[in-house]
């Protein structure tokens, strides 16, 4: 099972009076990713180098260091980690002191990995889609049963024979809940997969 960040995470070290501040995000997509690192980039440092991984998606940037010694690094601690759907930006203000491409890559990766590592991380539960129609007299009862499998009901369409349900719950629940919302209805509603 593949895990995510609780929540936000942050780690400073100190490397030959360079100071490497990591600050790490759960996050559900590219656009929440960069605006995570616009919304924590300090214009006053040195560098605001970067990687998330959400998924089969990545990107990562060395923000004016030496190609390779920074991204890429920050990146490999995220893998390194097993950890998905997450955001990495470590910032640099430069103490005066050359790394090497090495050492760069040393303090980009490390920092980062360290920021995770002391990181409360969650399990990633995968999501499914169901739609259903029901009579209006079953919905009441249909909400509350499959909300207690964790579903969240993302949009309701009424018409003149019932209500459709567009839903998303935890993809293990599937069968349960097709089973729940035959069970409810009497056979008269079925659900169907959505996307």
């Amino acid at each position: 099972m593949s895990h995510t960040l609780a929540t936000t995470a942050r780690h400073l070290e100190e490397i030959r009076k360079s100071r490497f501040l990591a600050q790490a995000a759960p996050v559900e997509s590219p656009p929440q990713a960069l605006a995570y690192i616009q919304a924590i980039s300090d214009t006053t440092a040195t560098h605001n180098c970067w990687a998330y991984r959400i998924g089969q998606d990545y990107r990562f940037n060395d923000d004016g260091e030496p190609g390779g010694t920074a991204g890429r690094p920050i990146l490999q601690a995220i893998e390194g980690q097993g950890i998905d759907r997450v955001v990495v930006v470590v910032t640099r203000w430069y103490g005066g002191i050359k790394l090497g491409a090495g050492g760069l890559a040393r303090a980009y990766g490390g920092t980062a990995a360290e920021c995770l590592r002391l990181a409360e991380r969650k399990p990633i539960v995968l999501m499914a889609r169901l739609g259903v129609h029901c009579d209006f007299a079953d919905l009441a009862r249909m909400q509350a049963r499959l909300k207690e499998l964790g579903a969240q009901i993302e949009q309701e369409n009424f018409d003149a024979d019932g209500v459709t349900l567009q839903l998303r719950l935890p993809q293990d629940l599937l069968a349960e809940a097709k089973l729940r919302i035959v069970d409810i209805s009497r056979g008269r509603s079925e659900a169907y997969p959505l996307e």
